[in-house]
């Protein structure tokens, strides 16, 4: 579908019959998401929303990595168009996905973290690769998210939402399983089919009932500390600058004390 454009070359769409594949493709920069990419993740589910002719969106990735989250420098591409300055909410896609009238599916290819993660979570249906880790790394780089503060406790409980929010640890597919992160894993190479079956389930049911569905299941989500994240994020004096210098010069930020046990 080379005659829709995304506003960016990282993005590929592909049609099969009524359901779109978006591909994250950007393996130079292990798929990374530029401002240009979320925003174009959104314009693809306005997309399957807008076109009669289409009826599901699946995202997946390229390789060994679904996506690794926002570019932390907050990079441009060439011919990337431009979006509103910063990470505001209106340009990132997770609402958008969680809210859409088309079923949104997520094929987990494989490495899953903090916005990658996040677009998994807001689909319909994640199915995930046996070889796909997750990670929630935002207080690693001294960033407030608060979409996961008021999202990951509705998915997977108190307890297990302050494990991965504090400690910023890696799981692999089969303990994001047991604890209800994500509800299917399957055979690596089969996880593209197992992505269209999982389409084609959900476009089975009556889509003005699934959409009454959704927005009360969306409803369990309390209301999202926006003004905080971004404050934090524009800060000159912020956590998230130093964070996000210590990632770039690939030290450790000044924050983790000294002869703390590795």
């Amino acid at each position: 579908m080379s005659d829709f454009d995304l506003g960016t070359k990282n993005l590929r769409l592909e049609r099969e019959g009524p359901i779109l594949w978006c591909t994250i493709d950007r393996p130079h920069a292990r798929n990374a998401l530029t401002p240009s990419m979320y925003f174009g993740i959104k314009k693809a589910v306005h997309l399957v929303n807008a076109d009669k002719d289409l009826r599901a969106l699946i995202l997946t990735g390229t390789g060994d990595v679904f996506a690794p989250g926002g570019d932390l420098g907050g990079r441009y591409e060439e011919g990337d168009q431009k979006v509103p300055e910063g990470l505001h909410y209106e340009m990132l896609p997770f609402v958008t996905i969680r809210e859409s009238m088309a079923p949104v599916i997520s094929a987990v290819n494989g490495i899953c973290q903090a916005g990658g993660l996040l677009i998994a979570m807001m689909s319909d249906i994640a199915v995930v690769s046996e070889r796909a880790t997750f990670r929630v790394p935002e207080l690693l780089r001294g960033i407030i998210d608060a979409t996961y503060a008021a999202t990951l406790p509705v998915h997977v409980g108190m307890a297990q939402a302050r494990d991965l929010l504090l400690s910023a640890r890696r799981i692999d597919a089969a303990e994001a399983l047991a604890m209800g992160l994500i509800s299917r894993v399957v055979p690596h190479e089969q996880l593209r089919e197992e992505a269209l079956k999982a389409a084609s389930e959900v476009l089975q049911t009556a889509p003005e009932c699934r959409a009454h569905v959704k927005r009360m299941l969306n409803q369990q989500y309390p209301p999202i500390d926006y003004q905080t994240m971004f404050v934090s994020l524009m800060s000159e004096t912020s956590e998230a600058r130093e964070g996000m210098a210590a990632f770039m010069e690939k030290r450790q930020p000044n924050w983790i004390p000294e002869g703390l046990p590795t």
